[in-house]
């Protein structure tokens, strides 16, 4: 009897398989037929032996005893296009699981204990397979995975329509989500979209990949960019290096600062009126200028 849930749930999704045969689903409900329903004292007893001594068959009654409820339980999400074997097998690996973890003191009856972690597996096969992008990672993410196309024929009216505004806020409210993942949800229960996909006829056509625009900036923009200002900052230095002392304290202070200091501030420092540290700032502003502009004329004509 397999009670580690931990390895289990780290088992990567099955490999896509061929359709089981009628036949083998016919027979495996009719094995599964031949185990007798269970009282609620022998369940009680039965638990009790397992938890108290680990008697693999007392384990294997309680589990036997209950297939036809996985089985039932696993058919009802055939709707997601997954192999119904396989739904079967999560649903029995949660009743073993149920099995390994039920406390027969409470009073509760097994099925209804077992109901919630076969469920539970069934929902993370489910979510496992759908999609090749991992969705449902949170509470209210996989609720909203289960939930979504039954509220959609809810606020229709019982028909399978597309998603409105007031739906998608009807819904989003009910299942307390926001809107945007009401939208996101519905698009992935529509399936994966492949970027190979051809989108076209044979000769005219292209794939889906070839059409996707790049809102990134291009190598060569990026190169251009960078070099233009590698060629700034250089002509910037240099003409920094043209100015006196006074004048490049007072250009770095006011043209090179997030917050420039004040006129007031730095004639106190330099002892000199504000209107002549404004003049000292424009003939600086200027010098610098001319040393940028001529920089840049010297660096276009090293390049044709």
């Amino acid at each position: 009897m397999q009670t580690s849930h931990e390895v289990t749930r780290n088992n990567p999704p099955a490999a896509p398989v061929a359709p089981v045969p009628a036949p083998f689903l016919s027979a495996y409900s009719a094995a599964i037929r031949r185990y007798d329903l269970l009282e609620p004292g022998q369940e009680q007893q039965l638990a009790r032996r397992w938890q108290e001594t680990r008697d693999r068959s007392a384990a294997d009654a309680l589990v036997t005893s209950h297939l036809r409820l996985a089985a039932k339980l696993a058919r009802g999400y055939k709707g997601y296009g997954l192999p119904l074997v396989d739904l079967i097998a999560e649903a029995n690996l949660g009743l073993v699981i149920a099995a390994s973890r039920f406390e027969p003191g409470r009073g509760a009856r097994f099925s209804s204990y077992a109901i919630w972690w076969i469920k539970a597996n069934i929902h993370d096969y489910v979510l496992r397979s759908w999609s090749l992008v991992k969705i449902g990672t949170t509470a209210a993410q996989k609720k909203l995975f289960f939930k979504l196309r039954s509220e959609i024929r809810k606020a229709n009216g019982s028909v399978m329509a597309g998603l409105t505004p007031d739906v998608v806020e009807v819904i989003a409210g009910k299942l307390a989500v926001t809107a945007r993942d009401v939208i996101e949800m519905d698009a992935r229960l529509n399936g994966d979209l492949s970027l190979n996909a051809r989108i076209g006829d044979e000769e005219g056509g292209t794939e889906l990949e070839a059409l996707l625009v790049d809102g990134a900036v291009d190598a060569e923009t990026v190169l251009v960019d960078h070099e233009q200002m590698d060629l700034r900052t250089k002509a910037l230095r240099a003409a920094l290096g043209g100015l006196t002392a006074r004048e490049r304290r007072v250009f770095e202070a006011r043209r090179l600062t997030e917050c420039p200091v004040t006129l007031d501030r730095l004639a106190h420092e330099l002892s000199v009126s504000s209107e002549r540290v404004r003049q000292i700032e424009a003939r600086a502003f200027a010098k610098v200028k001319r040393a940028v502009i001529l920089a840049a004329q010297n660096a276009a004509r090293g390049t044709v």
